[in-house]
């Protein structure tokens, strides 16, 4: 009996170090992301919360924010529209 291997398929459109929200995240949020990313997050944007660059990643219907100092919050109270 064999087993059949499949190739890994990235079905990303871009690599996240591609997007243009990527070179706007600090590097402690650059971290922060990268980890989130192994469950499947995606920057989705960055949010400028008085003066601060809030990180705004979301992974099926699941939200998580990433503070400038890389601090996650997976239940965050922010609306995405």
């Amino acid at each position: 009996m064999h087993t059949k291997k499949y190739p890994i398929v990235d079905r990303r459109e871009e690599a996240p170090e591609q997007s243009i929200w990527w070179s706007k995240l600090s590097l402690a949020q650059k971290f922060s992301a990268s980890s989130l990313g192994k469950f499947g997050y995606e920057l989705s944007f960055v949010r400028n919360e008085q003066g601060h660059n809030l990180a705004v990643l979301t992974c099926n219907s699941g939200v998580a924010v990433i503070t400038e100092d890389g601090d996650i919050n997976t239940s965050p109270n922010i609306n995405i529209r």
